[in-house]
């Protein structure tokens, strides 16, 4: 018999479990409010202003039905705002508000802190290994998860 120690989805979700841990010990502790979820939300609204919730949602690889909670809370926080789309009447553009810039710029030394702390029992060569191994099975699994990580459609017309 295996031991879940030798079973990597075992070994994913443990990781998972501490990252999330100490994301939230060190935003807290600088004096924040944020989830690893909406920090990812905002800081992809941020480089993709005006994307819709869909595209948010590819962009994280989050739920789109999920996503929309999430959206809310952060535009119940003052920090996103909804605006009419000007190309779709369906769908509505994501900014983020002076406070959301102001909040992302204020976390950003806890948050890479909570980087570096996730990684400290590697030396460097091996944390960049850990992490090009991670991109890779990511990217090669991507397709069979229920919410797959998507390409802005700016980042692939930049590449065309």
């Amino acid at each position: 018999m295996t031991d879940n120690d030798d079973r990597p989805g075992h070994l994913a979700r443990r990781f998972q479990q501490i990252a999330a841990a100490i994301f939230h010990a060190e935003v807290e502790g600088a004096g924040y409010e944020l989830t690893p979820v909406q920090y990812a939300a905002l800081t992809s609204i941020r480089t993709h202003p005006g994307i819709d919730q869909a595209t948010l949602a590819g962009l994280i690889a989050y739920d789109r039905t999920t996503i929309m909670g999430v959206v809310d809370r952060l535009v119940h926080k003052g920090l996103l705002l909804r605006q009419a789309s000007s190309r779709d009447r369906r769908a509505c553009e994501l900014q983020i508000t002076d406070e959301g810039q102001q909040i992302l710029y204020g976390i950003e030394p806890a948050v890479a802190a909570a980087q570096r702390i996730m990684l400290r029992g590697l030396s460097a060569g091996e944390a960049d290994d850990f992490l090009r191994l991670l991109r890779k099975a990511i990217a090669a699994g991507n397709e069979l998860s229920r919410a797959p990580l998507r390409e802005a459609l700016t980042d692939v017309a930049k590449r065309e």
